[in-house]
């Protein structure tokens, strides 16, 4: 009898046991651990992380990370972490929050547009992605890859198709670059390529005086007819003599492209740079900016006029007045400059 009681005991004892410890893997597994109150938030995981750092990360959205350790060992998740961003769901226990590290990277939207040199790009794609701004320059810089896709130091920006695009968040240099190469040759389609042939210039040089409209006019609406003006320039072996490229030119030539230059001055146009379109007739070697998709078909479907100047409108600003003679443009100029010089700008 008194065996008996004994067993007894010792079974009740096992079964509280079994319990208590069917209650810690359960609340170890499947209980919520997040600690934040949002409905979801996002970490980051760097590239090559070390479980400890891993760990660093994950502890301030946790309310237990002792737990989350032990069921991330008991899953070989130490041994396969896997750089990303993540958006965790408030409420996920520890099982689904090494699921979703495990498999859910989430992709982010990348934009970029109106950059003005490769320099800026690298800044603005690097306040994006994991990868830093100087690799990012370095991928857009390489001669192999230029030479290899027939791209220039001075062309290599006209790779860079602006709009917005699903990355990973942990994407390398070489894979965003990769990408807008594939992008580029995607956006230069039959269509594209065919009226470039048709208006007699390379893919280059359409992205190139792309550039200078765009420099030249914010209203979408009105950028096919600047581009009809620089195309009868162009057709007829007249100089461009665009004001934006003697402004970058004077940027490059300063090595200052911070500075603002509001006004273009007669001294302005005898600076010898191949980006001077008011001292060399032919197209420059590169574009000035990066030109909107809009300004890149405003040249591919350049509006047919008979017009060659054309000067800002002060009585419908963002807009220009166009002519079809010197006396006519000289007319509507004197127009503008009188207005300049009211407002005082000198430079």
């Amino acid at each position: 009898m008194y065996i008996k009681k004994i067993l007894l005991v010792i079974a009740l004892l096992g079964l509280i046991a079994g319990g208590i410890f069917a209650y810690y893997v359960y609340q170890a597994v499947f209980a919520p651990n997040t600690s934040f109150e949002t409905e979801t938030t996002t970490i980051y995981i760097p590239t090559g992380a070390t479980y400890t750092e891993l760990i660093e990360t994950i502890s301030p959205v946790v309310n237990d990370i002792y737990s989350f350790d032990r069921i991330a060992r008991r899953k070989g998740y130490i041994n396969k972490i896997k750089a990303g961003r993540y958006i965790l769901q408030k409420g996920l226990n520890n099982n689904d929050i090494i699921n979703t590290l495990r498999s859910k990277n989430s992709p982010i939207h990348v934009s970029f547009n109106n950059q003005e040199r490769l320099e800026n790009l690298a800044g603005r794609i690097a306040s994006q992605i994991e990868s830093d701004s100087i690799s990012l320059l370095k991928a857009f810089k390489e001669e192999s890859f230029l030479e290899a896709n027939d791209f220039t130091p001075e062309t290599a920006l006209a790779m860079y198709i602006p709009n917005k695009y699903e990355f990973f968040w942990n994407t390398s240099a070489e894979q965003f670059r990769q990408r807008m190469l594939k992008e580029y040759k995607r956006f230069w389609n039959e269509s594209r390529v065919s009226k470039a042939k048709q208006i007699g210039l390379t893919q280059n040089q359409v992205i190139t005086i792309a550039s200078i409209v765009q420099k030249e006019t914010a209203k979408v609406d009105e950028r096919p007819r600047v581009a009809g003006v620089y195309m009868n320039r162009y057709n007829n072996n007249w100089k461009l003599d665009a004001d934006p490229t003697v402004i970058y030119a004077i940027k490059k030539h300063r090595n200052d492209w911070d500075a603002i230059i509001k006004r273009v001055l007669y001294k302005d146009l005898e600076l010898d740079s191949p980006y001077n379109t008011y001292k060399y007739a032919s197209i420059p070697p590169g574009p000035i900016a990066m030109p909107d998709i809009s300004s890149i078909d405003a040249v591919l479907n350049y509006e047919k006029h008979e017009y060659y100047f054309f000067v800002a409108n002060v009585e419908n600003f963002g807009y220009h007045k166009f002519a079809k003679t010197i006396s006519q443009h000289n007319r509507n100029k004197k127009q503008y400059v009188d207005w300049i010089n009211k407002q005082g700008v000198k430079r």
